[in-house]
């Protein structure tokens, strides 16, 4: 039985850092995928989803929801060991209800939690356009960076409150603060995740 636990936070909330440092030093025990490995992974395997991911990469179009879905439960039952941590997924409330359709029909995967790091909108935004701070006088875009956060903070903060009361109603939701030290919050997703496996 593979479990899975789907890892959600706003762009700066340090999600794929904390879930890669967690299967790296767990790596007997406890894989880690991003969707974006996941795809790339299938169109390598040459499988005949990998061919039909690639039909639509190719042509620049957005791999459809069905595809992604599946594509993400191949990767977890072909994972080398039964823990299964995926960052950023799910980002919209069709991904959700899909993906939740789908795991329902698998007996091999148990949805074991969906972990949201929790960062305010302004930790967030520091963290994101804090890089572009160190920039020479000149040469920042700030209207530009500044932008494309609002946007993708957008994406993220749309679904949050369906997502949250969808998983929170199957007692499937943890929320961790991504506001401390890397150090803190790894050490308390590692425990948690710990316990549940």
């Amino acid at each position: 039985m593979k479990k899975l636990f789907l890892i959600i936070g706003a762009p700066g909330s340090g999600k794929t850092t904390d879930a890669s440092i967690i299967a790296e030093q767990n790596s007997d025990t406890i894989v880690h995928y991003s969707t974006g490995d996941m795809l790339r992974e299938e169109v390598a395997s040459g499988s005949e989803l990998g061919q039909t991911i690639e039909s639509y990469i190719s042509k620049g179009a957005l791999v459809p929801l069905e595809i992604i879905v599946n594509t993400i439960v191949s990767a977890i039952n072909n994972a080398p060991v039964d823990n299964v941590l995926i960052d950023g997924y799910p980002r919209s409330t069709e991904q959700m209800t899909a993906f939740d359709a789908l795991v329902a029909k698998e007996d091999n995967i148990e949805l074991a939690s969906v972990i949201e790091v929790r960062v305010s909108e302004q930790v967030a935004r520091d963290r994101i356009l804090g890089r572009r701070a160190e920039a020479a006088p000149g040469e920042e875009r700030s209207d530009d960076s500044e932008e494309v956060f609002n946007d993708r903070m957008k994406i993220y903060t749309d679904p949050l409150a369906e997502i949250q009361a969808f998983y929170t109603e199957k007692n499937l939701l943890k929320v961790i603060s991504g506001e401390r030290t890397l150090e803190e919050v790894v050490a308390d997703m590692e425990t948690f995740v710990k316990s549940k496996i």
